[in-house]
């Protein structure tokens, strides 16, 4: 009968990797939001299904409030 979890070694690691694969999300998104004018809190949202595809295309196509100087 084939195994439904992973092997039980790997265990430790995987809340690890996630952290570590959520922080290479928001980091970049973290800058992105902050020289675009919107608040820094947004970057939060990248790591949620959905959402985070929203999210890019609103700051692909909406007017950046720090352009408006």
């Amino acid at each position: 009968m084939p195994e439904m979890m992973p092997s039980s070694e790997m265990w430790p690691f995987g809340p690890l990797m996630m952290l570590v694969m959520a922080a290479v999300v928001i980091l970049p998104f973290w800058f992105i939001f902050s020289k675009a004018g919107y608040s820094k809190w947004l970057s939060l949202l990248m790591v949620v299904p959905l959402v985070n595809l929203i999210l890019l295309y609103f700051l692909a196509f909406s007017r950046w409030p720090s352009l408006k100087n």
